[in-house]
């Protein structure tokens, strides 16, 4: 029985930040200015904390300017949209990221929403959205286009391709299907609702489970030779690390594996930093944007 290829998202992560440490040391030398990426982090949540600082760390090494701007649990929705509304308006900010889930108390969707389209570094504001539906120029979420980049970077033929996509979450499920869409894949987006998912999934070439389910799919489920990408994980009692698919019985199915931790996980911040680089050069008027038609 043949072993699947594993999918080195750290390797590809490590090579995207090279590019983009490359690119924003041009940037630096020809406009006085480091790239700039501000984070916002509003409480104590302790995963949130060890996101934001791998991301402040992450955009240092790459040569960008990396701030956390660090609120008071307690913060109020006029107080954290004053914030997003100075840095719309400062012009050494090139990116603007809120980290998520913010406490309760606090809308969201609407401290998104005030975020400059042009500064949305992770792709969430209705501006950005809409553009992503309806193919046209914009910035996009970091997970679905570091997902799409991966299957780009390992030679994965797209065109014609039949995908199947477990999950319809905004962040991860629907504009991964749409990106793929893009890249004219024939592309079904299934999710807890669908029936008969086994049938789905052995029909699919390229197989991306986004569904937050551990171990939701097992072998038996993946076509013989497709491609699978597992966004799913989930930490043991045990402390191990496991994903959406059954991993061990899957490396015997699929010719293309992500493995789970170092596949998808690694990608999402080196798309934020390529991002924030891109969102520098859009406003700098040095690049016209991209379309997820070019992916």
């Amino acid at each position: 029985m043949t072993s699947a290829k594993l999918i080195d998202g750290k390797a590809h992560a490590a090579a995207i930040r090279q590019e983009v440490s490359r690119v924003a040391g041009e940037w630096a030398s020809h406009h006085g200015r480091p790239v700039g990426l501000d984070v916002i982090l509003v409480g104590d949540d302790p995963a949130s904390q060890v996101y934001v600082g791998s991301k402040e760390r992450q955009a240092a090494a790459a040569g960008l300017r990396g701030k956390v701007h660090r609120l008071p649990r307690d913060t109020q929705q006029e107080a954290l949209e004053a914030l997003i509304a100075a840095l719309n308006a400062d012009s050494n900010v090139d990116g603007i990221l809120l980290q998520l889930p913010l406490p309760p108390h606090l809308d969201a969707a609407h401290a998104v929403g005030c975020i400059a389209p042009g500064k949305d570094v992770d792709g969430l504001s209705t501006t950005n959205a809409g553009a992503l539906v309806l193919g046209l120029p914009g910035l996009f979420p970091c997970t679905p286009s570091g997902i799409i980049e991966l299957l780009k970077r390992e030679d994965v033929a797209l065109r014609g391709a039949r995908a199947l996509v477990i999950g319809r979450s905004t962040l991860v499920g629907l504009p991964v299907a749409r990106m793929l869409t893009h890249c004219d894949a024939t592309v079904t987006l299934a999710h807890s609702k669908s029936r008969d998912l086994q049938a789905l999934a052995l029909e699919a070439d390229v197989l991306i489970v986004a569904a937050g389910k551990r171990h939701l799919v097992p072998g038996k489920w993946i076509k013989p030779g497709s491609v699978v990408i597992d966004v799913g994980i989930h930490r043991d009692a045990d402390g191990a690390l496991a994903g959406d698919v059954v991993f061990d019985e899957a490396v015997g199915r699929a010719a293309l594996l992500t493995p789970v931790p170092g596949g998808v996980g690694p990608m999402t911040i080196a798309m934020l930093l390529s991002n924030t680089l891109k969102a520098a050069h859009l406003r700098a008027g040095v690049i016209e944007s991209t379309s997820p038609r070019t992916h």
